[in-house]
């Protein structure tokens, strides 16, 4: 008997998968940020400077932006099985050829071929964390799932690897990430399952399994406002992470171990917020919450920018600053973009807004702040933030709710 139509949810595979998926793009976060720590370092050996980090940075954004586009796709064509544990195994190898560099040219091709590989995973890990997930948790289990990006990527990563630095250079760091990759691999191939689309439209506000053509994606207006949407978030989220680290230690003077224990906040911030706030859209809605989350991320990045060389304090306004950007990053991806098209869209509609989104708020943006440190200060690269937030707020009260009780409750004030 088919899982979504039984009287009971097979909530055993619910919890494998979703523990699963949630490891996968917690090694994607590592694999993605490890280096943004190192920069500083890598700077000397490879005689890099502020717009060559942006370039970098940027080439995988680009890369991960123009695969998740048309991976997505892919996705709700041959099931997302294909899709996932491939490009698991090649974003785990790629990482730690890293660390073989030898100069701009090598690690942007290293890189941006490592970003069409983690393109691939995340619109397809979203749906099928989605597919495994009780429609009543899919802000719940999604945001679990997002959660182990910024937790290992820009929370544990950046303490562990500015510690590793005292005992191996930043060649050896490298190396070493791409075992648990692997394995978590072999895992999701003996568990994770293909689901059919006439059971995967439980998931949606349309309820609909029929074939659609990828373009129909636009006729649906929270996709168009979600693409602008990611674009805005991204472009805070790539600007603090890419920039922040020489931010701290160039302008604020910082020393290495205090600037990974600021950096750190990033990880434990996006964690709570990608948790906290799109379960709390599961009883409130996604529209309130992400109104809400703009307006905490302005606040908090205002005062972000007004403290001084003060750990503490940087670390406490940089946490909560990154929740309510993981937090809009979450339910723009996964329950705004999902729950709004047929099944058989999905992950296209997922995979067109993280790749719209990454190619121009994560590869263009940083390009712009490496020009506006490089040439007028890095202390100016807050700006672009704030613009985003400006934009943001726009797109946030526009959008049409898709929260599965919100809209029931809707439904039926309408129906009296």
């Amino acid at each position: 008997m088919d899982r979504f139509t039984s009287s009971r949810w097979d909530t055993a595979y619910e919890w494998k998968a979703v523990v699963l998926l949630s490891l996968a793009f917690g090694l994607v976060g590592i694999d993605r940020f490890m280096i943004m720590p190192l920069f500083p370092v890598m700077m000397k050996d490879l005689h890099l400077d502020y717009q060559d980090l942006g370039y970098i940075t940027g080439a995988l954004s680009v890369a991960w932006g123009f695969s998740a586009m048309f991976m997505g796709n892919l996705s709700d064509r041959i099931g997302h099985r294909k899709v996932l544990i491939p490009a698991i195994v090649m974003f785990s190898l790629l990482a730690g050829l890293s660390g073989l560099a030898t100069g701009l040219g090598t690690l942007i091709l290293i890189r941006a071929v490592m970003g069409f590989a983690e393109g691939a995973f995340t619109p397809a890990s979203i749906i099928a964390t989605l597919d495994a997930s009780k429609p009543s948790r899919h802000g719940r289990n999604v945001g679990i799932q997002q959660m182990a990006l910024p937790l290992f990527g820009l929370g544990l990563a950046p303490i562990l690897v500015t510690q590793l630095l005292k005992f191996m250079p930043w060649h050896s760091i490298f190396a070493i990430v791409s075992i648990p990759g692997l394995a978590v691999a072999l895992l999701l191939w003996k568990v994770l399952r293909n689901t059919r689309a006439a059971s995967a439209a439980v998931h949606t506000m349309t309820h609909d399994a029929t074939e659609h053509k990828w373009s129909d994606v636009f006729r649906y207006r929270n996709i168009r406002l979600n693409i602008v949407g990611m674009l805005c978030w991204l472009t805070c989220l790539v600007v603090l992470t890419a920039l922040l680290p020489n931010y701290l230690v160039d302008y604020l003077h910082l020393n290495m171990q205090q600037m990974g224990y600021v950096l750190s906040a990033i990880g434990f911030g996006g964690m709570l917020g990608t948790v906290t706030m799109p379960a709390l859209s599961d009883r409130l809605g996604r529209k309130p919450v992400m109104v809400l989350s703009v307006i905490g991320a302005a606040v908090f990045l205002t005062l972000l920018t007004r403290t001084g060389a003060n750990p503490t304090a940087l670390f406490v306004y940089l946490m909560l600053t990154l929740l309510f950007v993981f937090s809009m990053i979450t339910l723009t991806v996964g329950p705004l973009s999902a729950e709004s098209v047929p099944a058989k869209l999905m992950s296209t509609a997922s995979g067109l807004v993280v790749g719209v989104g990454e190619v121009f708020g994560g590869g263009i943006a940083p390009a712009i702040a490496g020009y506006v440190a490089k040439h007028f200060g890095i202390q100016y690269i807050m700006m672009l933030g704030f613009v985003a937030l400006a934009v943001g707020f726009v797109v946030a009260i526009s959008l049409k709710e898709t929260a599965p009780s919100r809209v029931a409750r809707e439904e039926a004030v309408t129906a009296q």
